[in-house]
């Protein structure tokens, strides 16, 4: 019986490993203001998107792409909503990402962007105040993003992190805001927020976009160019040689084929600065014949967990809390198994034990046994040990049994 309830607690922990996010799925969160949603014309070089290239289309209305709320699909233009956005520099930003890095790497974006909003449209603390009074054609864009941009972008990024993870953040914004000095500041806020609220690494490069050098706004890169005092992780994409406004009248814009370039130039410093973050993480074991074998996984697993310790304790022996014990609460009166979101794995100890601890691969073999005596709080570092991907750990000992995923990156 506790071989069938390990075996039970390792296919429960073997499905929750391969529900893990895709490391080799690169997500960009890209916002800002009508440039970033792109105002070039959709030319039929731009309709053919490669695969790998993916949005999850944040905006309600997605009836001028077929595009629904909330999905993942190919990232044919446009990115931004169904409310005038086109061409901009996302497209080939993320053509550019997929074309450079390696063919095992997927790329993601979700784009938020309200032509005309102040910085202050992405604040927490003040975007219902800004909201409030504007005109009715931007009062559309922003309730296509449920009447909070800011926070679509944040619920939609959460979405992704279910499946890949957040690499980096592009940004064009600030004609709006051209002669406000406090501008540099307040992008700072937003970008914290994001940081705190997606629970990121303050690591996360930020890329800003110069505005048109020739248009009406460009006093904005002054601005933009104080950006890099604000943190390490601020990072100024030029917009030199880009001259050739588009033909709308208001001198803002930039032509489709600027746009083109422009998203290659974030990709190109997007490239330069994640560095090695860009290769592909080495998965222990292919994903696709996982579910093939997790019968014969879990097998093996019972037959290693179950002869490394027979000891039961508060109710681990009874079949129904067993189950919740080991694959759930990993909660016990001696001690807590638990695995953070650097990939490591932490044992907290009540007293002196002598723990069977091994680490399995996603098909079920044992990869490595950190098997000894742990008392108090212990952090096993997995990353120096083990090639990026989806294991299951499992340690017991006396008053002790748990079984986790963990994913190594």
């Amino acid at each position: 019986m506790k071989k069938i309830l390990l075996g039970a607690a390792f296919v429960m922990a073997l499905s929750q490993v391969n529900a893990a996010p895709d490391p080799n799925f690169h997500i960009y969160l890209a916002f800002g203001q009508s440039n970033m949603e792109g105002q070039g014309a959709i030319e039929q070089q731009d309709k053919s998107v490669d695969d790998r290239f993916q949005v999850l289309w944040a905006a309600d209305n997605g009836s001028c792409s077929g595009k629904t709320k909330g999905k993942w699909s190919t990232a044919v233009p446009p990115l931004a909503h169904c409310q005038g956005a086109k061409l901009g520099p996302t497209d080939y930003f993320g053509r550019t990402m997929v074309e450079k890095t390696d063919s095992q790497i997927k790329v993601g974006v979700i784009v938020v962007a309200v032509a005309g909003c102040s910085i202050k449209l992405f604040d927490k603390d003040q975007y219902r105040s800004y909201a409030q009074g504007q005109q009715s054609w931007m009062t559309q864009r922003i309730n296509d993003y449920g009447g909070n941009p800011y926070g679509r972008l944040i619920e939609m990024a959460k979405k992704a992190q279910e499946e890949g993870v957040i690499k980096g953040i592009i940004f064009h914004q600030g004609e709006t805001d051209a002669g406000d000095g406090n501008w540099p500041s307040a992008v700072k806020k937003v970008y914290d927020n994001i940081i705190k609220d997606l629970g990121l690494e303050n690591d996360i490069p930020f890329l800003a976009g110069e505005v048109l050098r020739s248009g009406v706004s460009k006093g904005a890169n002054n601005n933009i160019a104080k950006l890099p005092q604000q943190s390490k992780n601020f990072y100024v994409v030029s917009s030199e040689g880009f001259n050739q406004a588009l033909g709308d009248g208001q001198n803002v814009h930039f032509t489709s084929q600027e746009y083109r370039d422009f998203g290659k130039r974030y990709a190109e410093k997007m490239i330069e600065v994640l560095g090695d973050k860009l290769k592909p993480a080495a998965t222990a074991e292919s994903s696709s014949s996982v579910a093939e074998s997790s019968s014969s996984a879990a097998e093996s697993s019972s037959s290693e967990v179950a002869s490394s310790s027979s000891h039961s304790h508060h109710g681990v022996s009874s079949s129904s809390e067993a189950g919740t014990g080991i694959a759930q609460a990993n909660h016990f009166a001696g001690g807590a198994l638990t695995v953070n979101k650097a990939g490591n794995v932490q044992l907290s100890l009540a007293k002196a034990t002598q723990l069977t601890v091994k680490i399995y691969s996603s098909l079920g073999k044992e990869v490595l046994d950190l098997s000894g005596n742990y008392a108090g709080t212990n952090t096993l570092v997995l990353a120096n040990r083990l090639p990026a991907g989806r294991y299951v750990v499992s340690a017991q000992g006396e008053g002790f049994k748990a079984t986790k995923p963990v994913m190594v990156k």
